[in-house]
């Protein structure tokens, strides 16, 4: 899939403020700080589109990407940053369940994890999240360049057992090499048509 043309952002807190044109929609959920920002901007082939921050946290809305006028990249609140108060968190998971709820035309989900670390109980627990809702879920190890190829073995181990998820697919990726971009991209053109 070659990606010609994405729009700038829709905004959305609630429900009402949704595109409305019933486009596929491909969500991206993940601990802060695990790279979405560096994702987007590598399927997308764009510098500094998804802005990238140093600090987790930055993303406290629903990003909606119209990508080639064809589907949404959805990106939502980073989940598991200390620094953003309980009561933030929770409006996070609020909105994020209000979208899961009522999203008919969302068709995939990609859930990012650090490939350099076990994952995290909220790792965990916004795993069994997604599948108590039934959704399709890619797991998305990113930073994969990081780890030395004699651990490679060991960490995808790590991960399976961690999240109990010995049937989902698993992508290794990488925004440096690009490693795990077109499996991305080829999932997505499946379910656009």
């Amino acid at each position: 899939m070659e990606i010609n043309k994405v729009n700038e952002p829709i905004i959305a807190v609630r429900q009402s403020q949704y595109p409305t044109d019933g486009k596929n929609e491909f969500l991206l959920v993940g601990r802060s700080n695990v790279g979405k920002s560096s994702f987007i901007n590598t399927l997308i082939e764009r510098k500094n589109f998804a802005r990238t921050s140093s600090k987790p946290g930055k993303t406290q809305t629903l990003n909606f990407y119209l990508v080639n006028d064809l589907f949404y990249l959805v990106d939502v609140p980073g989940y598991g940053y200390a620094a953003v108060s309980q009561d933030r968190q929770k409006k996070f998971g609020l909105m994020i369940e209000e979208y899961l709820k009522n999203r008919p035309n969302l068709k995939q989900v990609f859930m990012l994890i650090d490939y350099r670390h076990k994952p995290t109980e909220d790792d965990t627990l916004m795993y069994e999240f997604l599948k108590y809702y039934n959704l399709d879920i890619t797991i998305v190890a990113t930073k994969y360049d990081k780890i030395s190829k004699n651990n490679r073995e060991k960490q995808d181990k790590l991960i399976r057992e961690t999240l109990k998820c010995q049937d989902e697919e698993i992508i290794t990726f990488s925004t440096i090499t690009k490693k795990g971009r077109s499996e991305v991209l080829d999932i997505i053109a499946k379910k656009v048509g």
